[in-house]
């Protein structure tokens, strides 16, 4: 599936109005499906709908699992694909993510019925008590980075927003070590999917790593990207936009590191100010 369509528009500027083509980032809906219980007796939930960029959607699914709490870490899935017996309209929009068999879940959990949107993430999660379960501790102190490097962040992430360039309607999510260099890169049209494709991709290769790394997004900073984090074990997040009351609040109660408005000028330090060093 593409990820940009092309549309016929008419662009109106200095008064003329001339007929012309025009990119638009795509967007279609993924349904995530959940496998569990013994080898002999599998059970499967529809467990999200989330309307996103096409591409990277396993990574996406397990971003998603992880940051949810649903899985601790990469062992915890045998298996996760794109399903084929589905309907025509469905075909490469439904993915199923198997658990292991001693992987406990429990059904009820999900009778909130997670539904995101490409704006605002998982609709009706407004509480940090559902956090505290999923993060467990605060977050360590391992990471460091030098003060003045963040200035050049936003510049390098909007480098490599490829499909950005084009369409102007995506937002991106990087992962940064702590020579801030960017060692993974992804877009989505939802900021909180952009999120977990990053965390998804990472996990799938090394877990640990992400203490030890930086998360940098290209929008604001809202309660549910904030919580994504934390749950992910990532100790510094940094966001070219503005973070939100309960945002600031979460990441001070986590430990986390929580850096907003960062440009080539400035940036503001909300919370975790050890790990940035002057």
């Amino acid at each position: 599936m593409e990820k940009v369509k092309a549309t016929k528009i008419i662009r109106h500027e200095n008064g003329v109005k001339v007929p012309t083509d025009d990119l638009l980032a795509a967007e279609e809906p993924l349904e995530i499906r959940l496998g569990f219980g013994p080898l002999e007796d599998r059970k499967e939930i529809k467990l999200a709908v989330t309307m996103r960029t096409p591409g990277e959607d396993v990574d996406l699914a397990t971003g998603f699992l992880l940051t949810e709490g649903i899985i601790a870490n990469y062992k915890d899935l045998l298996s996760i694909k794109h399903c084929k017996d589905v309907k025509p309209e469905e075909k490469g929009n439904v993915i199923r993510a198997e658990l292991n068999p001693n992987v406990v879940l429990d059904p009820t959990q999900f009778d909130r019925n997670f539904y995101m949107t490409s704006s605002c993430g998982v609709c009706g999660k407004s509480s940090i008590d559902a956090v505290e379960v999923a993060a467990c501790s605060l977050l360590t102190d391992f990471l460091r980075v030098d003060a003045e490097a963040i200035h050049q962040w936003p510049d390098q992430l909007f480098g490599q927003q490829s499909v950005f360039r084009h369409t102007g309607g995506l937002h991106a999510a990087a992962l940064l070590n702590n020579e801030g260099q960017i060692i993974l890169t992804q877009e989505d049209i939802g900021r909180h999917n952009a999120v977990d494709k990053v965390i998804g991709a990472q996990i799938a290769m090394d877990k640990k790593m992400l203490q030890h790394l930086v998360l940098l997004v290209s929008g604001r900073a809202g309660f549910e990207i904030v919580q994504k984090s934390i749950v992910a074990g990532i100790t510094m997040m940094v966001c070219i936009g503005a973070p939100s009351s309960l945002s600031v609040q979460l990441a001070q109660q986590f430990n986390l590191t929580l850096i907003g408005f960062a440009s080539a000028k400035k940036y503001n330090i909300y919370s975790g100010f050890q790990r940035v060093l002057n």
